[in-house]
C-alpha cells in the first residue's frame, strides 16, 4: 500500500490490516507528536490530517489516528505535527496566547486548528469551540486555545506537489493485503475496494468478512478489546457509494457518505436533523463515521436511525447484483442482529422529505453536550390537522436493544385532539412499547421518564407553554 506523507510516498508491506495509524506513526516511522490519549476517537490528542484526490483538488479532513486503520491510508496524503515544521500560524499563536498548560492534547488540538485554516472538511462556517468539540483539554486552557484558533485566517492550501504525488500512486483495482501473524501463525486478510462491483465481488468470495467504512466502532474492537478480524474490507473509498442526491421527493445517501459530508443536505432536509448531526461524535468522528456504518452496525443507541426511522426512511442492501429496499425499521431486528443475509451489504439508505407543516423534533441526551454518546435520543415526526394528530411516528435510540417505533404511543396519538390528555395518555403507552435497562448511561427510570417528557416537552413547545429544564430531566 502507499500514501504520501510530506512529498514522500511510503511503500509498505507485510502490514497487519488492522495496525492502526496511530501505531504506525509512532512506533515505525518515529513520529511521536501524535499522542495516545484515549484510544478510542475521543479525546483528538491523535489528531492528525489526510487528504484525497477529488478532481484537481485534495480534500483534506481531521481524524483519530488511533482508531484510523493503516490500509485507509492507501492512495492518500498525510500530515502531522511534524509536517508543520513548528512554524505554521496556528502554533504561532498557540504560544503567544499560552494555549498549551501540559502540552499532551496540544499537537492535536493544533492540527484541528491547522484543518480548520485550511477549510477542511467538517470545518466551514463553524465556530472554532464546534471545530475542536473532539479535542479534550485534561488541563481546562479553552480559552486561550479558541483565542488562537480565531485568531488565524482561513488560508487555502497549496497543494499543486501534494496533487501530482497523490495522482502518481493512484490505482483503480482493489487492493489486497495479507498479513502472517507471528504469534498465532495465522493469516489475516485486508482488502480496500474502489467501486460497488469489486465490494460485491469481495463479499461473495469472503461473506464472513468484516466491513469497515470510517472505523469509529470497529476500532475500539481492536484498541480497546483487542479482537482479532480475520478478514476485513475497507470500503470508504467506494466512489458509488458516497453520492448525495437531493429531490423534491427526498433525499438518498450512500452507505459511504461521512456524516461531514451528508451534514448540509440532513440539515436542508430538516433543521433538526442538521443540529443532531452536529452532536454526533467531534470534527473527527464527524469525518470518519458513514451513514451506512452507523445503521449497519445497529447499536441501540446510534444517534441517527432514529431521526431517519421518525421520518420514514427506506434501506437498500445489495448482495452481488442483486438488490432489495426495506424499511429502516424492519432492518433491525434484535440487539446485535439485523437483516442483513451473507454477501450482503447497505447500499444507500432514502430519507422522504417531510411533509410542509410537519411537527417534527430530534431531542438527544448525553452526560455531556459534545462529544458524548445518547442516554436517549428520541425522534418525532407529527402530523396535525385540524387540531387531531393526523399521523404519528415515534423512534427512540436507548430504550430497547435496537432502535425502535413507539407504535402503542403513536396509536394513542394519531385521531385524538392535540392536547395534554392526549400527550399524557400517549405518556403512559410508552409503557407498552419500552422496557429500557439501567447502564451507566442512565438507570431504566431515567430512560422511561425522559423518554415521556420528551414527547410532553414537544407539547409544551408547540403550545407556547413555559418549560422548565430540569422537569424535563427527571429533577
Amino acid at each position: 500500500m502507499r500514501f504520501v506523507l510530506d512529498g514522500e510516498v511510503h511503500d509498505l508491506t507485510g502490514i497487519d490490516p488492522t495496525m492502526t495509524v496511530l501505531e504506525l506513526l509512532r512506533y515505525r516511522l518515529r513520529r511521536t507528536g501524535t499522542k495516545e490519549g484515549c484510544a478510542e476517537g475521543d479525546c483528538g490528542a491523535c489528531t492528525v490530517l489526510i487528504g484525497a484526490l477529488a478532481g484537481n483538488a485534495v480534500v483534506w479532513r481531521a481524524v483519530n489516528a488511533c482508531i484510523l486503520f493503516v490500509p485507509m491510508l492507501d492512495g492518500k496524503a498525510l500530515l502531522t505535527v511534524e509536517s508543520l515544521g513548528g512554524s505554521h500560524q496556528v502554533q504561532h499563536e498557540m504560544v503567544e496566547r499560552h494555549g498549551s498548560q501540559c502540552g499532551f492534547c496540544t499537537p492535536g488540538i493544533v492540527m484541528s486548528l491547522v484543518g480548520r485554516s485550511m477549510g477542511a472538511l467538517g470545518t466551514q462556517g463553524l465556530p472554532v469551540a464546534d471545530v475542536i468539540a473532539g479535542n479534550l483539554c485534561r488541563c481546562t486552557g479553552y480559552g486561550p486555545i479558541l483565542a488562537a484558533g480565531e485568531a488565524v485566517p482561513m488560508t487555502p492550501r497549496d497543494d499543486g506537489a501534494t496533487i501530482a504525488a497523490l495522482r502518481a500512486i493512484a490505482r483503480t483495482e482493489p487492493l489486497a493485503l495479507s498479513y502472517a501473524d507471528p504469534l498465532s501463525g495465522t493469516t489475516r486478510l485486508g482488502f480496500v475496494a474502489r467501486t460497488e462491483g469489486q465490494l460485491a465481488a469481495l463479499l461473495v468470495d469472503h461473506p464472513d468478512a468484516r466491513l469497515v467504512a470510517g472505523a469509529t466502532d470497529v476500532g475500539l474492537w481492536v484498541t480497546k478489546q483487542h479482537r482479532v478480524l480475520p478478514t476485513v474490507i475497507f470500503i470508504g473509498d467506494v466512489a458509488d457509494l458516497r453520492g448525495i442526491e437531493e429531490t423534491d421527493a427526498g433525499l438518498r445517501l450512500g452507505a459511504g457518505v461521512r456524516y461531514s459530508e451528508a451534514w448540509p443536505a440532513l440539515a436542508r432536509l430538516h433543521p433538526a436533523l442538521g443540529e443532531l448531526v452536529r452532536r454526533i461524535g467531534g470534527t473527527q468522528v464527524r469525518n470518519s463515521g458513514t451513514i451506512g456504518g452507523n445503521i449497519a452496525n445497529g447499536s441501540p443507541i446510534g444517534d441517527m436511525p432514529p431521526a431517519l426511522i421518525a421520518l420514514g426512511a427506506e434501506l437498500t442492501l445489495r448482495c452481488g447484483d442483486a438488490g432489495r429496499t426495506l424499511p429502516l425499521e424492519d432492518f433491525f431486528l434484535a440487539y446485535g442482529r439485523q437483516d442483513r443475509r451473507p454477501g450482503e451489504f447497505v447500499e444507500s439508505v432514502f430519507v422522504p422529505r417531510p411533509a410542509s407543516g410537519a411537527l417534527i423534533r430530534v431531542d438527544k441526551l448525553s452526560k455531556r453536550f459534545d462529544s458524548d454518546i445518547s442516554a436517549v435520543c428520541g425522534a418525532f415526526a407529527l402530523r396535525i390537522e385540524e387540531g387531531r394528530v393526523a399521523g404519528a411516528r415515534i423512534a427512540f435510540g436507548g430504550m430497547a436493544g435496537t432502535p425502535q417505533r413507539a407504535r402503542a404511543c403513536e396509536t394513542a396519538l394519531i385521531g385524538r385532539r392535540w392536547n395534554e390528555a392526549t400527550v399524557e395518555a400517549a405518556v403512559a403507552a410508552l409503557a407498552d412499547d419500552y422496557r429500557p435497562l439501567t447502564d451507566v448511561r442512565g438507570s431504566a427510570g431515567y430512560r422511561r421518564d425522559v423518554a415521556g417528557n420528551l414527547l410532553r416537552r414537544l407539547w409544551l413547545e408547540q403550545a407556547g407553554e413555559p418549560i422548565s429544564v430540569l422537569a424535563l430531566a427527571g429533577g
